[in-house]
């Protein structure tokens, strides 16, 4: 169910975040208009939404990873930026017409 909104390849995403790449959403956005600071300069918007694996330390990881990746493929300084690394709990994300976790109660049924 992770939800990624970056310019980056998924592999990297699946890696980094530790889930499989077949549950994967990622948006591939380019936007030449983003301003950081003032300045049209590269820059980056970096938002992470995950079930049951956002906390303190891995959103430490995450960061660390995310902005050395970012750095070294796009040649986006880390201060350019902001990520955030969100768990919107099942109940509130959404999945095949209902909640991930009303789908997750009723396929445990089964």
């Amino acid at each position: 169910m992770p939800v990624i909104s970056l310019t980056t390849n998924v592999e990297f995403c699946a890696t980094t975040i530790g889930k499989d790449e077949k549950i994967f959403n990622v948006n591939f956005l380019h936007n030449p208009y983003l301003a950081f600071g003032g300045t049209f300069d590269p820059a980056l918007m970096l938002h992470v939404m995950s079930l049951h694996n956002v906390n303190a330390e891995n959103s430490l990881v995450w960061s660390k990873a995310f902005a050395e990746f970012l750095q070294e493929k796009l040649g986006v300084p880390s201060e350019r930026g902001y990520m955030a690394f969100v768990d919107p709990g099942a109940d509130f994300a959404g999945f095949r017409g209902t909640t991930i976790a009303e789908f997750m109660r009723v396929n445990a049924a089964k």
